[in-house]
């Protein structure tokens, strides 16, 4: 298990926890919002389905990790297994601020080796991830449901002195 932690990001402090139960609408939320900014190659329809995937996964993530704001108030949430990373998420109010960042180090200091996948379609998504050291190791015509949409799959490795 991973200790909670303040982290002071370019633009606001968070604290990150393991996620509580009552988080999980926020979450959802969180989900819906950055996607419907992020992804706009989806549809409404395909958002939805993917949102009761989401909804039915969340809990029952071990590793789910949430930024707070000094009200308690969620802001992004990564949720990773043995270095697999397979949601992070950022409200968009606070996308650009170090939110994003300071998660994927949170879990950093425990997972030597980081991996996840990127929709091609994301470019702003990728971009992130490159500018963060990840690199591109292999691709997937399909995303993890069987659905036409490529995913980009990506590693990152500690970098040692």
């Amino acid at each position: 298990m991973f200790m909670s932690s303040l982290v002071k990001t370019a633009a606001m402090a968070v604290r990150i926890r393991a996620r509580q139960d009552d988080d999980l609408p926020q979450l959802l939320v969180i989900w819906r919002s950055a996607v419907e900014v992020s992804h706009g190659f989806l549809t409404t329809d395909d958002v939805d389905w993917y949102e009761q995937l989401v909804s039915d996964y969340l809990p029952r993530m071990n590793d789910l990790r949430v930024a707070v704001q000094d009200d308690g108030r969620p802001v992004g949430f990564i949720a990773q297994e043995a270095g697999e990373i397979y949601m992070l998420f950022v409200a968009p109010h606070a996308q650009g601020t170090g939110v994003g960042s300071a998660l994927l180090e949170h879990v950093s200091e425990t997972e030597p080796t980081l991996r996840l996948d990127v929709n091609e379609q994301n470019p702003t998504a990728l971009a992130f991830y490159l500018s963060r050291r990840f690199e591109q190791v292999g691709r997937s015509e399909l995303d993890g449901q069987g659905r036409h949409y490529p995913l980009l799959h990506l590693a990152r490795r500690h970098l040692t002195s």
